[in-house]
């Protein structure tokens, strides 16, 4: 069996408590951070709520949000 592409929305009449979002990280300017791919960067850029640009040292990426693959140090 495959997993459905959209996650199913929760009904208020639900016995089940309904699925908690992970927070929204905020990344600034000058932060250090470590991508699953990329490896070890600082943020150059932000733009709020869409993507950051993070400088690799051999090359810059725009990840975009959700930030799930990257972490804060």
């Amino acid at each position: 069996m495959t997993r459905p592409a959209a996650s199913r929305r929760h009904l208020p009449s639900s016995p089940f408590k309904a699925p908690v979002e992970p927070p929204v990280r905020g990344f600034g300017v000058g932060d250090r951070v470590n991508h699953d791919q990329y490896g070890l960067g600082r943020v150059v850029g932000v733009e709020e709520g869409v993507a950051v640009v993070v400088d690799f040292g051999a090359t810059r990426r725009r990840v975009l949000s959700p930030y799930s693959r990257m972490a804060v140090l």
